[in-house]
């Protein structure tokens, strides 16, 4: 083995040995269980424990990519959740991680912990590496990756179990309690679909633009025309269609506009949506390269294609289609026309190359030029003290901030969006290879000194917020079991509990509430990892 120690001793040789090593742990399954990228830790702490070192500056860029991939990638639907119901699931989130913070302070203060120790267990357990990146900022002390490794295993099988043995417990038909509770999700953002009987003789032979320009009727933004159903005709609802009384209007839009839309128009008509004329409904998925940024007004689709887009799906929720809307990959729309008009505008989208990443280095130095710059301002909290947001909470603010808007002056950020998952990886298994060799180093006397604490208080932090989540989500959201299930999945950053969530029934509904908890949880477990070292 002595054949070794010089290669061990250059950085890069050292470095991908540990990538290597710890990919093919983390690839191990047991009953569907893995340890994921946190492999690379586990054997960067074993590497650390015979003394050897990733230099510090890898394990601060690893940082910084990985934590600007977080932000761009939730940037986008955490604001916007921040203006619908859908902020239910982030206030589900935040309660779930306040209640492991707590939980942490009881623990930290019973088994005699030092806070670094504590607040790496609490991220650990709550599965959350954004969190140990904040913790080691923070507290500027290698010891919390050791909490997290130890708590990790833990945190991720408790959530499994936790989504499998509940449902059983309560012996409950997932499916009729879903039918019968009303939660959040596609309440007020969803469209109303409703066809409209014109009766009105002041709209006879006016055109669909003079409905749109006409101050009785501008007022309903949301409400698309799709169609227009004349006797056995079903006509594509373009500018310069003409309205003629006794005519059928397929109405799209928020409920409340369409109802008033309605009833200036005419009345409510039930009509069997046959496909007459060919005119049909299609969705289609946004992965042209060219088409992510654009705008809905840019593209112009009804006037050169004859398309109506009519909804558009991300993330899992339902929106109502909006002229300023711009255009992620995996964005789905719901398009109405022809079949050869949409066969058209499928192949548009679709694109004719298979490009599926563009790193754009400008946007992304700026990103983290700002984002670091931003970490470093003293911020002064009454009680507390002056902190800073270090190279984690600065460049995740800014990638945030950036994110929502896509595109500020110079900065491009939705431009490259599908490769956020690339850099995000790198810079995620860059940071755990620095971090671990420097936690190996006093892995085995923490162990020994603090063994059964470490797994007593990792345990305890990952079970009591899960159950917290779920009372309050049926008693104070009146969430469904499975909604709630999938919210909790999001409070606790568990990508293996979504995956047994996913299959206790056929449904996105998990999914759905997933997604909507799991940045709000993402950023709060960040922000909290660094304040909690003020009160331990």
């Amino acid at each position: 083995m002595d054949f070794l120690t010089p290669l061990l001793d250059e950085q890069l040789f050292l470095l991908f040995l540990i990538l290597f090593l710890g990919s093919v742990l983390g690839k191990l399954s047991v009953k569907g269980l893995s340890l994921g990228t946190s492999g690379v830790l586990f054997v960067a702490m074993i590497f650390g424990h015979f003394g050897y070192q990733i230099n510090e500056t890898i394990q601060q860029l690893g940082l910084s990519l990985f934590i600007v991939a977080v932000g761009l990638q939730a940037g986008p639907r955490f604001f916007r959740m921040m203006r619908t119901s859908g902020v239910v699931f982030g206030i589900l989130g935040l309660f779930i991680v306040l209640t492991g913070a707590i939980v942490t302070i009881f623990v930290t203060k019973a088994f005699d912990l030092t806070p670094a120790l504590g607040i790496g267990i609490m991220t650990g357990a709550l599965t959350s590496t954004p969190g140990l990146a904040a913790a080691l900022q923070a507290t500027n002390d290698p010891i919390a990756s050791v909490g997290y490794g130890i708590a990790y295993p833990f945190g991720v099988l408790g959530v499994v179990l936790f989504v499998q043995i509940l449902p059983k417990l309560l012996k409950t038909d997932l499916k009729k309690d879903l039918e019968a509770t009303s939660g959040p999700i596609r309440n007020e953002e969803s469209p109303e679909v409703i066809t409209i009987k014109v009766t009105n003789p002041s709209l006879n032979k006016m055109t669909l633009k003079e409905l749109h320009f006409n101050q009785q009727f501008n007022q309903y933004n949301s409400v698309v025309i799709s169609r227009v159903i004349r006797g056995d005709r079903n006509i594509i609802a373009l500018g310069d269609t003409v309205i003629l009384n006794g005519d059928h209007l397929v109405a799209v839009g928020l409920k409340e506009d369409v109802e008033k839309l309605c009833s200036q128009i005419g009345v409510k008509a039930e009509t069997q949506f046959e496909n007459h004329d060919h005119i049909v409904p299609r969705k289609i998925t946004v992965g042209a390269e060219e088409m992510i940024g654009k705008t809905l007004r840019e593209l112009e689709l009804r006037r050169k294609y004859g398309v109506t887009v009519t909804r558009i799906e991300r993330g899992g929720f339902e929106y109502n289609q909006s002229p300023k809307w711009r255009m992620e990959r995996g964005d789905v729309l719901l398009a109405v026309s022809s079949e050869d008009r949409l066969n058209d505008v499928e192949k548009l989208f679709s694109g004719k190359n298979l490009t599926v990443t563009n790193v754009h280095i400008l946007s992304l130095s700026l990103i983290l030029l700002i984002g670091i710059l931003a970490g470093m301002a003293p911020i002064n909290i009454p009680w507390l003290g002056t902190i800073t947001l270090g190279v984690a909470g600065g460049p995740l603010f800014i990638a945030l901030i950036i994110g929502h808007f896509g595109k500020i002056g110079p900065i491009r950020a939705r431009y490259f969006q599908p490769s956020n998952q690339v850099i995000g990886d790198i810079g995620l298994v860059l940071f755990l290879a620095g971090a671990g060799t420097t936690a190996g180093q006093g892995v085995v006397e923490v162990v020994m000194e603090e063994g059964f604490g470490l797994l007593f208080g990792g345990a305890l932090i990952t079970i009591i917020p899960m159950i917290v989540g779920y009372f309050l989500s049926r008693r104070l959201f009146k969430l469904s079991i499975i909604h709630s299930i999938g919210a909790i999945c999001g409070g606790m950053t568990s990508t293996p509990g979504l995956g047994a969530a996913s299959q206790l029934m056929e449904s996105d509904d998990p999914a759905i509430a997933y997604a909507a908890a799991y940045p709000f949880a993402l950023i709060f477990i960040a922000i909290i990892a660094q304040v909690l070292i003020f009160f331990l």
